[in-house]
């Protein structure tokens, strides 16, 4: 089974390119500018869209993040209007992959099998659930599978060459190694020390592996598309749209175009990436 995920990767490496992956919280800062919003990604240059299910305990998110989460729940984001926004992009794009990123809890309240059948009816191609380690495979990796998702997992650098193949196990899709040695700033000097993670991580696994980590610029989105697989960026975009609000928080005329003009600025870097490497 090939997911749209599998396709675009497929389709890159013919590119001979890495994917540019934006992330975006569903519901930020409404849910109507939040549709338009990820319906405007594609176009700025966005080869894979993961979008934030909001929750009320983060625990592993940044407070840029946080605070997306927080004004989309204000907005009455549920998981349920995330899954109709997915249907809502769908309408007018059946080729973008989709994964739908975030914490157990919300799946859980929903009711997992349930969760699963209407994300794949919605549209939804993979999952990317920060809380739930290997060892919990049975509670959703498995079944997600068995749907036809892919469950993407997240590797750091602190996952050893010991821990890797637990975490590499039911992964599909794409692996998204998280680069948090450092810190955010040293980013560009750091594409040295990612360059050798991803080497890691590609000798014991045949996917993809994307990197999050402080990109911010197009240098650095090239830096890193130059030994990944893509280039992961949802800080710097959720930042774009909270700089574009009113006094009062919500969306103005500006808000899709910040997204949208960043985007293409950072698709430009990652696409150049593998030009100048060669």
């Amino acid at each position: 089974m090939t997911t749209r995920i599998d396709a675009r990767f497929a389709e890159l490496a013919k590119q001979g390119r890495s994917a540019f992956v934006t992330f975006v919280m569903a519901g930020d800062p409404d849910p109507a500018t939040s549709l338009n919003i990820i319906k405007a990604l594609p176009k700025a240059g966005a080869d894979i869209i993961e979008i934030g299910m909001p929750f009320t305990d983060p625990m592993a998110d940044g407070p840029s993040i946080q605070a997306a989460g927080l004004r989309a729940l204000k907005g009455g984001m549920t998981l349920r209007k995330t899954l109709e926004m997915v249907r809502g992009f769908r309408k007018d794009d059946d080729a973008t992959p989709l994964v739908l990123m975030g914490y157990y809890n919300p799946i859980y309240i929903y009711g997992v099998d349930k969760f699963l059948a209407d994300a794949k009816s919605a549209g939804v191609d993979g999952l990317i659930i920060v809380d739930l380690p290997p060892e919990e495979d049975a509670e959703l990796c498995l079944p997600a599978m068995k749907a036809g998702l892919n469950f993407i997992r997240l590797a750091t650098p602190t996952t050893d060459d010991k821990r890797l193949p637990a975490v590499l196990a039911n992964t599909s899709g794409f692996v998204y190694y998280v680069s948090i040695t450092g810190i955010t700033g040293a980013a560009a000097a750091d594409a040295k020390a990612v360059g050798e993670a991803v080497a890691r991580i590609k000798r014991h696994t045949k996917l993809p592996v994307c990197v999050g980590f402080g990109i911010r610029t197009p240098e650095t989105a090239r830096a890193i598309g130059e030994s990944a697989n893509g280039a992961v960026v949802g800080t710097a975009l959720v930042d774009a749209v909270r700089g574009s609000l009113d006094a009062e928080g919500r969306a103005t005329a500006k808000t899709v175009s910040a997204v949208a003009d960043l985007v293409a600025a950072l698709a430009q870097g990652v696409r150049g990436a593998k030009q100048a490497a060669e």
